[in-house]
């Protein structure tokens, strides 16, 4: 039999995708030995997926689908992108991953002029090609369906030939190891973005700190800044201090 708990689990997990066990105790307010009781019947018939202390929906692990994530924190997310655009020129050269707040960072960007932007989604693409004299890169391959975005081996090949001013990804999740996504394409292609720029920034918003990924991205050496809304923890926080990285709160 579900209970409300079970409910409020599930609910929990068809807004934000995958959450920290943690992080499930303090939203609900009970102890994690309590979390992990209510957890293991929803485990166990299916229902849910464990992952390295955290859940998500068996059959929607990770994040939920693109446009239902751009509508989730959006104010959060535009915010971000409104700091990230005010450090970048007219006429610089930009290289994005796909990802909400990146495709945020897309629209704020429309007001720049003769920019030069790189990108594997066909959303940011479309935004910021033909307009106020750009040059806009996309890298080949099938489309997404969700995300209308590119990866593989065609487009890991086409971005590396570019090198550029800022190269900014999203995350699927942070936490004091670093920043994490859960696909491997999408992991191989962040992590390749930052290492074509000669500012690597992280855009994301709150919600995905204290959250444990599947596949590894980058440790905060290997960033210049991270870009978001509320600061995460202290561990999260002493790491990126001990790395050198900058945390940067938008307004």
């Amino acid at each position: 039999m579900i209970s409300k708990r079970h409910s409020d689990i599930l609910r929990i997990l068809e807004t934000e995708g995958s959450v920290s066990i943690s992080a499930l105790a303090r939203q609900l307010g009970v102890s994690l030995e309590t979390v992990r009781r209510d957890v293991r019947p929803l485990t166990e018939t299916g229902a849910l997926v464990r992952i390295h202390g955290a859940v998500g929906l068996a059959g929607q692990l990770g994040e939920a689908p693109f446009q239902k994530r751009m509508r989730d924190n959006a104010a959060a997310k535009q915010a971000i992108a409104r700091a990230v655009a005010a450090t970048i020129r007219d006429g610089d050269s930009v290289m994005l991953d796909t990802g909400t707040t990146t495709s945020f960072l897309a629209r704020e960007l429309t007001g720049h002029r003769r920019l030069t932007v790189v990108t594997n989604s066909s959303d940011i693409a479309r935004t910021l090609a033909t307009v106020n004299g750009n040059r806009v890169y996309m890298a080949g391959g099938e489309l997404r369906s969700d995300s209308g975005a590119a990866f593989g081996t065609s487009a890991l090949e086409f971005i590396a030939r570019f090198t550029v001013h800022h190269a900014i990804i999203s995350a699927g999740a942070v936490d004091a190891g670093g920043v994490m996504d859960y696909a491997l394409d999408e992991a191989e292609f962040a992590r390749l973005v930052l290492s074509r720029g000669e500012r690597r920034v992280v855009v994301t918003d709150h919600t995905k700190f204290g959250r444990r990924g599947l596949i590894a991205v980058a440790g905060f050496a290997d960033l210049d800044e991270i870009v978001t809304d509320r600061a995460p923890d202290e561990a999260i926080s002493r790491r990126l201090t001990e790395a050198g990285a900058v945390l940067r709160l938008a307004d």
